[in-house]
């Protein structure tokens, strides 16, 4: 009998001693069940559970253990260490995994190797560890997307040709792009900020089929960190503190979010608050990028200033606070409640390209001031989830969104005293339902509804800066204007073989534009515009593993952009030499897209992916010269202009090849390199064919990286190559004074590249510090279209604390 007491007080010994870890996902903190535990023989094994926990009792406290799993990075430890850290340890998810999970094609989660259309997936460990400026600097750090600035407070993505309005934003699911969103190269994505977003995927080609209107070019999702719900009944608290440094704008950025959480409810705050100053650009390259010169008021009168540093770009700074919040509510299984409140607001900041411009003698520069007011969005968003029993659906979503834009425009010729100002407000309803079956066998489908509906609110004031005596304008927009759409779709994804998925998809959308125009500033040959518009869009593609190692995709999809009120009815702004006007009659332009792609990896050593293109654009919404009551030329800002307008004027070809090559060496030693060719044409309707302004030229890069358990090292190239006078395209030949001169005297975008260093250590698992170096050999060049000067030499300095 004592033998058995004995074997039960063993037994309550072992059980009163062990120790338990639990292995969480680095990005979301969730659990990892499976993971594989053991020591350097294997001959001590063990399994973490659905919990993600694992009992460490039988390893020593010194001994050397590994932790893997077929989707995270390996990771080797010590029990000691674990203990030390709270019994906790975090794993990286792998890259470039074919199994990887991704939402942006349906809505709904999808294996990536399903899926025909090409995909990038930034999670938050690249962006921890790329520290981005803002969230399109977290978009140019992919070495994917080009962006192009006007100002330091800009970053207008360009994606297979198109930009702008042709590209979609969305956060959190819900769409950004409003009824303003121009042709001209816009800044709405800094309102994103980079330090809450858990993931971001960019769908490269039409969207059209789940996202609508302006999905031509490419769709770019980000999806926010969400709070993380408590294990068990007792308080989850959790968050991070960070802090940036860049020197050639002497940055200062602090971020702070906090995690709350009960088994059934969490919370999750973020603040972030950025200080730029004015940019500095590089010592090697054209001096004709210099700020020489800029102007001041001094004594009620403008006067042009020598600039004591030409390399310093005056009036560049600006600032800017991101706040949110998010809640989530899960009383049981199956239902999901999330709701989030956003908040992002700039101070005034230079439309710099514009401070730069020459004046008609050349004496001089035109505009004394040019800056937008404070952009501020505001989005409260609500999303309901509930899990089907697969007769009708498996997972359906209800989506309720607000946002609230403004922004503003404000501008002064110099020696004159009237400050011309235009403002713009943008109240936006988005409805959406969105469902998933995926229980037909082996066909899934995923189908929704979506409703929009936006209005316009604008309003022109020009006030003079002597007396201080305002008085109304005309505005930039017709007030009160409205934009509506409402959409149905369908999407489909059929297994046919095991080694081949088929997709497809149709959408209806249908569009309408409503405006009134006020006479009072301008006699208008029309009193108002009422379009109302469909568009029938779909995809076809197919995923294909002939090897196991090897996956062909190929797929079609048509795009179409309906126009919107910025196209109807943006009332005489002013372009350099030029001025546009409103045109009511206006109808939606389509894009039809058929790509190959390449994706081959080779003993999980080399990973090669290569993807063709060919997009054809028709009914283009164009720019084009246009005459206003009978006349094409008119006075406008004390200038004589030439009257242009958007219209359904053009065709566009845009064609192109992207490569990419993921090379790991050892379990240290790794290489990536990107690089993307555009070539793109506009076809006149009589014929006639010009370079495409949104072609960005061949780019790249080339990172050699290393790293271990604690220090992360990468060594990396950006490139970009010329683009001849020939091949820039007639708007961009005519803003010369942003762009280098050729032999001939003609303007052309010049090649560069930068040689850059980043780092980030792991002090402990609650400290971690970055330092990286930025155009090492301080090159002075503008990336392609851009207004102002990228940073010349630039330290970085970060330090996180995670708790």
């Amino acid at each position: 009998m004592y033998k058995f007491f004995l074997g039960i007080w063993f037994f309550m010994a072992f059980i009163g001693n062990a120790q338990y870890i639990s292995v969480l996902d680095e990005d979301s903190g969730e659990a990892i069940s499976n993971v594989a535990i053991f020591n350097k023989d294997k001959s001590k094994i063990a399994l973490s559970d659905f919990d993600g926990r694992f009992n460490a009792s039988l390893f020593l406290d010194r001994e050397r253990i590994t932790l893997r799993h077929i989707g995270y990075e390996e990771y080797k430890t010590t029990k000691q260490q674990l203990l030390r850290q709270g019994n906790k340890v975090y794993l990286f998810m792998k890259a470039q995994q074919l199994d990887e999970v991704v939402m942006s094609v349906s809505k709904w989660e999808q294996q990536k190797k399903d899926i025909p259309n090409k995909i990038i997936s930034i999670d938050a460990k690249s962006i921890s560890f790329t520290a981005p400026q803002t969230s399109a600097d977290l978009l140019e750090s992919s070495g994917k997307v080009f962006v192009q600035k006007s100002q330091l407070g800009g970053g207008s993505p360009m994606i297979r040709g198109f930009a702008t309005n042709r590209l979609l934003l969305s956060v959190d699911g819900v769409r950004m792009n409003n009824a303003i969103f121009r042709g001209g190269n816009i800044q709405n994505i800094i309102s994103i900020d980079p330090y809450t977003i858990k993931n971001t995927e960019i769908i490269f080609g039409p969207g059209s089929v789940i996202y609508g209107s302006d999905a031509i070019g490419g769709v770019m999702n980000f999806y926010p960190k969400k709070p993380v719900l408590a294990e068990n009944d007792s308080l989850l608290v959790a968050g991070n503190t960070n802090y940036r440094f860049s020197s050639a704008n002497n940055e200062n950025t602090v971020h702070a979010n906090i995690n709350i959480g009960k088994k059934k409810w969490a919370s999750l705050t973020s603040v972030t608050y950025n200080d730029f100053q004015d940019l500095k650009m590089g010592s090697h390259g054209p001096d004709s990028y210099l700020r020489n010169s800029y102007v001041t008021r001094n004594n009620g009168e403008d006067v042009l200033m020598e600039n004591g540093s030409p390399r310093t770009q005056v009036t560049t700074g600006y600032d800017q606070i991101n706040l949110m919040q998010k809640v989530l509510f899960r009383p049981n299984a199956k239902w999901n409640l999330n709701l989030g409140a956003y908040f992002s607001e700039t101070s005034d900041y230079s439309r710099y390209d514009r401070l730069i411009r020459p004046s008609s003698d050349g004496q001089g520069l035109r505009s004394a001031e040019w800056y937008y007011g404070p952009q501020k969005w505001f989005m409260a968003n609500a999303q309901v989830l509930r899990k089907g029993d697969g007769k009708v659906y498996d997972g359906l979503k209800l989506g309720l969104a607000y946002q609230h834009f403004e922004e503003s425009r404000h501008n002064r010729d110099f020696q004159d005293d009237v400050l011309n100002s235009t403002k713009e407000q943008v109240n936006a309803l988005n409805v959406n339902i969105d469902l998933e079956n995926k229980k037909i066998g082996n066909f899934k489908t995923y189908y929704g509804g979506e409703y929009i509906f936006n209005t316009v609110g604008s309003l022109g004031i020009d006030r003079n800066i002597v007396t201080n005596e305002e008085y109304p304008s005309a505005s930039r927009y017709p007030d009160g204007s409205t934009w509506q759409s409402l959409a149905g779709y369908i999407n489909g994804e059929y297994k046919a073989k095991p080694n081949l998925t088929l997709m497809s998809g149709l959408r209806y959308s249908h569009v309408w534009v409503n405006a009134d125009f006020d006479d009072t500033f301008y006699d208008f040959p029309f009193k108002k515009a009422d379009l109302s518009t469909g568009a029938l869009t779909g995809s076809l593609g197919l995923s294909w593993f002939p090897k196991a190692n090897l996956q062909i995709t190929l797929n079609g999809s048509t795009g179409f952009r309906a126009p919107n009120i910025d196209d109807v009815g943006k009332i005489f702004d002013s372009e350099p030499g030029s001025v546009v006007v409103p045109n009511p009659d206006l109808e939606p332009e389509y894009a039809y897209n058929v790509e190959f792609g390449i994706h081959r990896n080779i003993k999980d050593k080399v990973i090669i992916k290569g993807t063709a293109y060919y997009t054809y654009l028709v009914d283009a919404l164009v720019r084009r010269d246009f005459s206003y009551n009978g006349v094409s030329e008119i006075e406008y800002g004390g200038e004589l202009s030439n009257v242009q307008a958007i219209q359904n004027a053009a065709k566009a070809f845009v064609y192109g090849f992207e490569f990419g090559l993921d090379a790991y060496l050892t379990e240290q030693w790794s290489m990536r390199s990107n690089l993307t060719f555009t070539q793109g044409v506009e076809e006149e309707e009589d014929g006639t064919e010009t370079p495409a302004r949104h072609a960005a030229p061949t780019f790249g890069d080339f990172h050699i990286i290393w790293k271990n358990q604690r220090l992360k090292t990468d060594l990396y190239v950006n490139y970009n190559g010329e683009i001849v006078y020939n091949d820039l395209s007639m708007s961009e030949r005519s803003k010369e004074y942003i762009y280098a001169v050729d032999e001939n005297g003609n303007p052309f975008a010049p090649s560069w590249y930068t040689l850059n260093f980043r780092s980030q250590f792991d002090i402990s698992q609650s400290l971690k510090a970055s330092a990286s170096m930025e155009n090492i050999t301080d090159q002075r060049y503008r990336t392609y279209s851009s207004g102002i000067v990228a940073p010349g030499r630039n330290v970085i300095l970060g330090l996180g604390y995670y708790f």
